[in-house]
């Protein structure tokens, strides 16, 4: 059963259902194709001011809703001190923990984030996320939750977020790799003193993986709130994708010539059409790149028959996107 503490609405009325993602605003490296280029400066300052431009741009075109995670560098400590500069009582936050940034600042760093889903990294993200956003986030999630991962029977961890979402935060979980809808059912089946505390759930879902469509559909349907990242897939089923690697298939160009729009545009119109969706992120680091994704909120795209051809076996998908160069 629903709590009543969530059965609202995520997002204020007549906010898009594009949200902004922070994962390859918040450091100088990102898996994203043609990351590199996007950055005209990769120090700190240079990134809080890019940082600042596409969330006023975002803001600016009717976006509400920005993801961030303590692994995404300073995505956090940026979208703080935006929100209080800016002060938009309308802007809803969400952030992640379960991973820390090591990189050092470095796009070419051997390693740039470390997994760990136990009680004391959350313990002691939680009050770093406080002071890096200056305030709670409205949505908390364990950051790529795997079936393997042993959080979603850890009780310590699930009390410590039940208590936070009976504090008022909409506590859930994002989801990677070939498995995301058993991990998905899990969640919703996982209990600690008789509640489950999740009610929110973050996923990969986009035209080459849509195998996690019919959890997320349970999850909606259980009155959790969803939200689709990578619905570009890091750049492969974007302009970017077919000019400089090829991994636009077809299919999608074609349909992006035909509504005269960008294929990143047709993938997210894709996720957007499906009604469990409630966000749909879009991971654009330049204004230009944020105005071609928001072009698919008024897109109808048949994502059936786009995925039909284009789907890929899960483990495939996932094989390709962590062979994918951080840049």
């Amino acid at each position: 059963m629903t709590s009543p503490l969530f059965s609202a609405p995520l997002l204020p009325p007549g906010a898009a259902r594009l949200g902004l993602g922070l994962a390859a605003l918040g450091r100088p490296g990102y898996l994203n194709l043609g990351h590199h280029g996007d950055l005209p400066g990769k120090g700190v300052d240079d990134l809080r001011a890019q940082t600042c431009a596409v969330l006023d741009a975002a803001y600016g075109a009717g976006v509400r809703y920005f993801d961030a995670a303590r692994s995404y560098g300073l995505a956090e400590a940026f979208l703080g001190g935006w929100l209080r500069e800016r002060g938009p009582a309308d802007a809803v936050t969400g952030s992640k923990w379960g991973y820390t940034y090591v990189a050092g600042w470095r796009a070419d760093a051997p390693t740039h984030e470390v997994k760990t889903h136990d009680l004391p990294t959350l313990t002691r993200q939680w009050p770093e996320t406080l002071e890096a956003l200056g305030r709670a986030p409205h949505v908390y999630l364990i950051h790529s939750a795997t079936p393997d991962s042993g959080v979603l029977e850890d009780t310590a961890v699930l009390a410590r977020l039940a208590e936070l979402a009976a504090a008022g935060v909409r506590v859930g979980l994002s989801t990677s790799g070939p498995r995301q809808a058993d991990t998905v059912r899990r969640a919703l089946a996982a209990q600690v003193n008789g509640v489950n505390p999740f009610r929110a759930v973050q996923a990969t879902w986009n035209l080459l993986d849509p195998s996690a469509g019919e959890a997320l559909a349970e999850a909606h349907a259980a009155g959790w709130t969803v939200v689709v990242k990578e619905g570009v897939a890091n750049g492969r089923l974007s302009a970017r994708g077919l000019t400089g690697r090829g991994d636009v298939p077809p299919e999608l160009a074609g349909a992006a010539r035909a509504l005269g729009v960008t294929p990143d545009a047709v993938a997210l119109g894709a996720a957007l059409a499906h009604p469990w969706a409630d966000v749909v992120l879009s991971g654009a680091v330049t204004p230009e790149q944020l105005a071609q994704n928001l072009a698919a909120l008024p897109l109808r795209v048949n994502a059936a028959a786009l995925t039909a051809p284009l789907a890929q076996p899960p483990e495939q998908y996932w094989q390709a996107r962590s062979a994918l160069t951080w840049t």
